[in-house]
This record gives C-alpha cells, sequence and structure tokens, in this order.
C-alpha cells in the first residue's frame, strides 16, 4: 500500500477511531506536537477554577448534527489490494473530501460562546504573531491527511495576535462562534470565530 492510500486510509482511520492523548501524571503543563501521533485527539480533564466563566465548556462532537453519519454513502475500497496511483484510490479520496467539504453544521450552535481544546493550523502569522488559525479536532488534520469534515473545523480570527503558538500546538481556544463557511489552503470550515481568549492546552479545562 503506497503513499495515496495510506493517505487516505489514515484519514478515515483518525475520524473513525482515533486515540486520546494526555499530559502526564502530576503537576499540569503545556503540551508539545512532540506528545502527539497523528489521529490523537485531546483527551479532557478536570476542571480548572475560573477558567471557563461565560463560555461554555465544548467537545467537538456538539458540532455535528445529531444523527449525522460522515461515511454516509461514501462507498471505500479495500487499502490494502490498492497502490499508488490506483485510480479507485483517487475517486475514493476526491468523493471523501467533496462530501466532508460540505458537512452540515449544527445550527444550535450559532452564535454560541464556547471553550474548546483543538490543534491549530495557522492561516496568518506577522512576525510571530499569530491572528487566524483553524482550530481541528486531531494532531495532523489537514496536513498528514485530508482536511476533516467541514463540522469539525473552526476558522478562528483573534481579537489580539497571539504569539509562540505554533503548527500544530494544542490550545484552548474560547470566543464567539457562528455558523459560516470558509474555504481557505488549508481546509473548508463549517464555523468561524471571535476568539478573544487562547492558550496552551495543559489537561485542564
Amino acid at each position: 500500500m503506497k503513499l495515496q492510500t495510506v493517505i487516505l486510509a489514515s484519514a478515515v482511520l483518525a475520524w473513525a477511531s482515533p486515540s486520546m492523548a494526555t499530559d502526564p501524571p502530576g503537576k499540569p503543563r503545556a503540551a508539545s506536537s512532540a506528545d502527539y501521533r497523528v489521529g490523537d485527539k485531546l483527551a479532557p480533564g478536570p476542571a480548572a477554577p475560573g477558567a471557563v466563566g461565560v463560555f461554555k465548556l465544548t467537545e467537538w462532537e456538539a458540532l455535528m448534527p445529531k444523527g449525522w453519519d460522515p461515511m454516509k454513502g461514501i462507498d471505500l475500497p479495500n487499502f490494502s489490494s490498492l497502490r499508488d496511483g490506483d485510480p479507485r484510490a483517487t475517486a475514493a479520496l476526491e468523493k471523501l473530501k467533496r462530501a466532508w467539504d460540505n458537512a452540515p453544521a449544527e445550527p444550535a450552535m450559532d452564535d454560541a460562546r464556547i471553550r474548546i481544546a483543538g490543534f491549530v493550523v495557522p492561516l496568518d502569522t506577522q512576525a510571530s504573531a499569530l491572528r487566524e488559525f483553524l482550530l481541528v479536532p486531531y494532531f495532523g488534520a489537514c496536513i498528514h491527511t485530508p482536511p476533516p469534515p467541514a463540522n469539525q473545523v473552526i476558522h478562528v480570527t483573534l481579537a489580539s495576535p497571539a504569539k509562540n503558538i505554533r503548527m500544530m500546538d494544542a490550545v484552548w481556544v474560547s470566543g464567539r462562534l457562528s455558523v459560516a463557511v470558509s474555504d481557505t489552503a488549508m481546509g473548508t470550515s463549517g464555523y468561524r470565530m471571535e476568539g478573544l481568549s487562547v492558550s496552551p492546552y495543559d489537561g485542564q479545562r
């Protein structure tokens, strides 16, 4: 199984059954990209007193409409039987991307004020200050695999630029969410967020 089919298989596996990354026991610390593997999601940790305020703690599943099936109507080939350049792999990848780019958002999340943990895919940096990025639910999304479904991607614009945040850093983001599609070079998002704060993920909510 060559590169193209490995990419396709990784996308499906990362979505269907991601592993949960956790910080080591003991004192909470900011996690780095070295702590994660492709497909890892962030495990919810203990509540941090005073960390939430007016923002509702939100898991990524809440951004999907109830009953929506990301694999409905997508008939994938047997990966192990395909080689790089196989037209069946190309067709499957294109079909998966089209379906996921049009994944429906959850209307109830429009205008919600939330706090959510995810991984950063930078879109705009100036002098090491991050102003705009995609927030994604698992490590490697938009980089090593096709983008997740659009309803699992948030296009974040920060009120104030954040420093020392790099590609695939794990962070907490708080802000106002809206249902709005954005097409970027790194993938399609089904939500936008006016980000009011961003901080390194330390395992705490």
